[in-house]
């Protein structure tokens, strides 16, 4: 049987040795063909040139540099399109997510499921800012999406070919691929791990990517975010038909009273209400043009595989 782990990188150069070794050791004991595909997004670091050494030093490194930075879920996709196992790991390149637990998630895979997904029970090394984003946003997006996304998951999970496929026909561009095998079903089954601390190098999903991520991967799988404007719309409309009723009441008995603090308030409240809506409609506007345009994902402007440089070509 065919394994193929897949690990997008990004300005990772101080940690790949480290990160083929470790996964060397695993697929020795593997006893089976294995291929490790790196996937350079765009590094502006030295990443490129130690997966290079990488492919010089090992046959089953396979190093595939994207033309420019497209993010983490495009360069994934771009290793899950090169990858060709009958069974497919996803993994960070910063090897938080440990790579021994395949061990295990073979096993579960070997008693029928399609997918083996990490689930963190507990997350070293991260800040209280951070552990507590990622418990509210798991939380916020099962709330409002249409499906059942495992909670404290990331893409760490174990796959089979047939579950890889069916992912891989879905088109969009704004990819959220954990919510996407979450949507594709076939028997799933979680694996609980402690999550370690960052070995090498910084995080590389601040604040502003976070935000954005979770934008995305809300916008995906759900249209609740456009009931929740239009029932804001309906609150507004009945905080307005109340003030109303107080104002001629205010009138007919003579009790006006002149200020400015009211009417401040109201204007701002219909404003930022106004505001929210045309934000929330504007992102699925956004999304629907940047998916009419059809453009492809990613190009690749190289690749190794097997100590043999292919000549550089564009995919999508």
């Amino acid at each position: 049987m065919y394994l193929s782990i897949v690990v997008p990188c990004m300005n990772e150069e101080d940690g790949i040795d480290a990160l083929v070794t470790r996964l060397s050791l695993i697929t020795a004991k593997w006893k089976q063909q294995a291929e490790i595909i790196l996937v350079d997004d765009g590094s502006s670091d030295g990443t490129w040139r130690e997966i290079e050494a990488a492919c010089k030093t090992s046959a089953q490194v396979v190093g595939i540099k994207l033309s420019a930075n497209r993010g983490h879920q495009i360069a994934l996709t771009a290793g899950l399109k090169a990858a060709k196992g009958e069974r497919i790991m996803m993994i960070d390149a910063d090897l938080q997510d440990p790579p021994e637990l395949m061990t295990d998630m073979m096993f579960m895979m070997d008693r029928g499921f399609d997918v083996v997904y990490g689930r963190r029970i507990e997350r070293q090394g991260e800040t209280i800012f951070k552990r507590a984003t990622a418990h509210l946003f798991y939380r916020v997006l099962n709330a409002l999406s249409d499906i059942s996304i495992p909670r404290d998951t990331g893409d760490f999970r174990l796959v089979n070919r047939k579950t890889l496929d069916a992912v891989l026909e879905m088109p969009e561009r704004a990819r959220f691929i954990r919510g996407m095998f979450a949507w594709a079903g076939f028997k799933q089954v979680g694996i609980e791990y402690v999550r370690a601390p960052r070995e090498t190098g910084e995080t590389k999903y601040p604040l502003r990517k976070m935000i954005r991520f979770s934008i995305d991967a809300m916008t995906a799988f759900s249209t609740k975010p456009l009931k929740l404007a239009t029932r804001l719309s309906f609150v507004s409309l009945f905080i307005a038909a109340l003030m109303a009723v107080y104002v001629f009441r205010s009138l007919i008995l003579f009790q006006t009273a002149p200020g400015w603090a009211s009417v401040v308030l109201a204007v701002a409240f219909f404003s930022g209400v106004q505001l929210l809506t045309l934000g929330i409609l504007g992102e699925y506007v956004g999304r629907l043009y940047i998916e009419a345009k059809k453009r492809p994902l990613y190009f690749v402007s190289e690749e190794l595989r097997s100590n043999a440089p292919i000549a550089a070509k564009l995919t999508a």
